[in-house]
């Protein structure tokens, strides 16, 4: 995707280069506004979170931050003390170069749990880095923040005056929980401090957090949105609605670049009690190996999408009697057998995106989830991954 200037929020410039993490690519980027921004933040719940989440949580206390830093290819996760002196020490550094705020920085590191920073390395590649900051290059930074992925994923939107934009990163260890591998927002909308959030984390509940890959919840997710008011004020419904669109995009970009993944499964629940419920058992025929490896090989075999809703066992309401399943507009269950069908329904999941619906009949509720199949890639991606 080549951006033109008119895409571009203003106010943003960016740095990025490589440090010594990854071999020959790209592996630091450095976005900052030229005012402080209006921002918010949701992150990993994992009890063996980093520094850049813990560190990143605090900076964002009073809803303000004017700079994001990723680093990729390494977690700082698991270095105890050290780990927390090499990310505060990187965020003085930027600080210093860059005239912002020490605690106006955001930090977040993908990669590699258990390996500290080459911190020499970094100290002598950020001398001077305030100098090197230009126009925002965001293609170049969804390069940047990029470990196991394939291709970079970036949306754009405009609305009235003002421009938004997201990269994110994510393949693997994706099952995002109160938050999203790592997804950067940058507009120069001018969004209200106490709106903000109200309208940013619906929405990563109801894209980020419904997709899975493989179960594995991150010890670094992190999403991120600033907001720098320069293009001025927007109707807070078409940002809503940019921001939902964007953050869509970008799930079904992960999706499909998923390790290893062959097609995108999408599974909408129905008719359920409520929308937990609703995205409990979408959440449960996404995640299973079964289902995941019957799709991979277009094997119509339905009844492992039965035995995932069945899984649901503290969900008393449901009743198999009142369930529907289909592959888009393929009943089969309940339905009687015929190879016809069978045969219909291999088609469906031999298509580069699968489609399963279930209707529960039991409420008025709806979610949609969003996965991928599991092919041999995966094992040899990531019986790989720190070699």
């Amino acid at each position: 995707m080549q951006l033109t200037n008119f895409e571009i929020p203003k106010g943003f410039s960016s740095f990025v280069s490589n440090l010594g993490i990854k071999d020959n690519t790209d592996d630091f980027v450095l976005v900052k506004s030229e005012v402080p921004c209006v921002a918010d933040g949701v992150f990993t719940q994992s009890l063996f979170a980093g520094p850049s989440v813990t560190i990143s949580r605090r900076n964002l206390t009073d809803a303000q931050a004017q700079g994001i830093i990723v680093i990729s290819k390494n977690a700082n996760v698991a270095n105890g003390a050290i780990g927390v002196a090499d990310a505060e020490e990187i965020i003085q550094l930027v600080a210093t170069e860059t005239g912002i705020a020490a605690q106006d920085i955001v930090i977040a590191s993908t990669g590699v749990i258990g390996r500290r920073y080459p911190i020499e390395k970094i100290r002598g590649s950020l001398s001077g880095i305030g100098t090197k900051l230009t126009t925002a290059d965001f293609e170049k930074a969804a390069v940047g923040i990029m470990t196991t992925d394939t291709v970079p994923k970036l949306a754009t939107r405009q609305i009235g005056n003002a421009k938004l934009i997201g990269i994110a990163k994510g393949v693997g260890m994706i099952e995002p929980n109160m938050a999203t591998l790592l997804a950067f927002f940058f507009t120069d909308a001018a969004i209200p401090k106490d709106i903000l959030p109200a309208i940013f984390r619906p929405i990563i509940d109801k894209t980020f957090n419904c997709l899975s890959v493989d179960t594995d919840t991150s010890t670094s997710d992190s999403a991120v949105i600033l907001a720098n008011g320069l293009a001025g004020e927007v109707s807070q419904q078409e940002f809503t609605q940019a921001l939902q669109e964007i953050a869509h995009e970008l799930v079904l970009k992960i999706a499909q670049d998923a390790e290893g993944a062959t097609k995108v499964i999408e599974v909408t629940v129905d008719t359920a009690i409520d929308y937990a419920q609703a995205k409990r058992v979408a959440k449960a025929i996404v995640n299973s190996p079964l289902v995941k490896t019957a799709i991979y090989g277009a094997d119509p075999n339905w009844g492992r999408v039965a035995m995932a809703i069945g899984k649901c066992e503290d969900d008393k309401e449901i009743n198999q009697e009142k369930v529907v399943i289909k592959f888009d507009f393929i009943q089969v269950y309940p339905d009687t057998y015929s190879e016809e069908k069978l045969e219909q329904l291999q088609k469906i999941m031999s298509q580069e995106k699968v489609n399963i619906h279930v209707s529960l009949n039991i409420g008025e509720a709806a979610a949609t989830v969003w996965g991928c199949d599991l092919s041999e890639g995966y094992i040899d991606i990531n019986g790989k991954y720190s070699t």
